[in-house]
């Protein structure tokens, strides 16, 4: 008689169903990935989760394998917008139909929430392939990102005049309103406004903004290493540089826009420029940023500044199920 194999299959279950000490594990391997491979403190973020899951104010679903989580993935709703805020499988156990399996129950737990008419995701820390069938694909589309770095010794980059009369400032929370304006006019038909509709209108900018400014989800905000240009001419904010701090001696640019008609001006660069001279001072020794992979004019920018590649990754939207 053949032996008997003693295997745990992988079971979905309810975040809230979790206690802190049925996590943690999951997440200090998390935190470990996220240290190797993007020089991320992922701690902070680790600790947010932590909090909102002993007070029972975690969605999301886990992948248990006997007694033992194996991977887990959180969301939040706005309005009508779901946001699949993190996903993780532990390495060991991260093949496709693990993936799949736990990323399909968060969709699904999603398009069943009263109101919710939009699904966005940015995993980085998915790996399926590009050809993998994914859930419910009659609603998806798909937009793969870069994670791009650069280090500490190309940071200090000869500074370029811009083709237009600027002062460039330190960030200040009186440009905040002008910058939402900003963010909307820069994205208005760009690729990064089918991935993040916040992108779309002045008071989704907001929130976006806001989002960057006070929570821990993109780095720990930095307003001196974050910079703003203003038209001579008018005084108005033109263009914006905005970046964090994501780890003792790595910071991270959050954004990077120009108004469209100064596009060729050389703006981004000296606006990127000066954050990267600025984080320098802060002690980074790297700096990341994310860039969509159809946005050739900011990819030829990076490159040419010596940020390379270093993971690419999927942004997903479900709409119109």
């Amino acid at each position: 008689m053949a032996a008997r194999l003693d295997v745990s299959l992988p079971e979905i279950v309810e975040l809230g169903s979790l206690s802190v000490a049925d996590l943690d594990p999951l997440l200090n391997e998390e935190i470990g990935v996220w240290e190797q491979r993007f020089a991320w403190d992922f701690r902070p973020s680790a600790d947010l989760l932590r909090r909102f899951l002993q007070i029972q104010s975690l969605y999301g679903y886990a992948l248990v394998s006997g007694k033992r989580v194996i991977g887990y993935s959180y969301y939040v709703c706005e309005g009508r917008k779901g946001l699949i805020g993190d996903f993780y499988v532990r390495r060991e156990h991260a093949s496709c139909s693990n993936e799949m399996m736990l990323l399909g129950a968060t969709v699904q737990g999603l398009m069943l929430v009263s109101g919710v008419k939009r699904i966005e995701s940015q995993l980085m820390q998915l790996h399926v392939p590009v050809t993998q069938p994914l859930p419910f694909a009659r609603y998806i589309a798909r937009h793969d990102r870069y994670f791009m770095e650069v280090k500490r010794a190309l940071l200090l980059l000869p500074a370029r005049k811009p083709d237009v009369n600027v002062t460039f400032q330190p960030w200040a929370e009186r440009h905040q309103e002008e910058i939402a304006h900003l963010v909307s006019a820069a994205y208005r038909g760009h690729v990064d406004s089918e991935i993040n509709d916040q992108y779309r209108t002045i008071p989704g900018a907001r929130h976006f903004l806001t989002n960057i400014v006070r929570y821990p989800g993109c780095g720990n905000f930095s307003g001196p290493a974050s910079v703003v240009a203003l038209d001579d001419r008018t005084g108005r904010v033109c263009g914006v540089c905005l970046a964090s701090t994501v780890s003792a001696h790595s910071g991270h640019i959050t954004q990077l826009c120009i108004l469209p008609a100064l596009r060729q001006a050389r703006l981004g660069y000296e606006l990127l420029r000066q954050s990267l001279v600025r984080l320098n001072e802060l002690g980074c020794n790297s700096v990341s940023l994310t860039v969509t992979s159809s946005n050739v004019d900011a990819i030829r920018l990076y490159e040419s500044i010596g940020f390379k590649r270093l993971h690419a990754f999927p942004a997903f939207v479900w709409e119109g199920f």
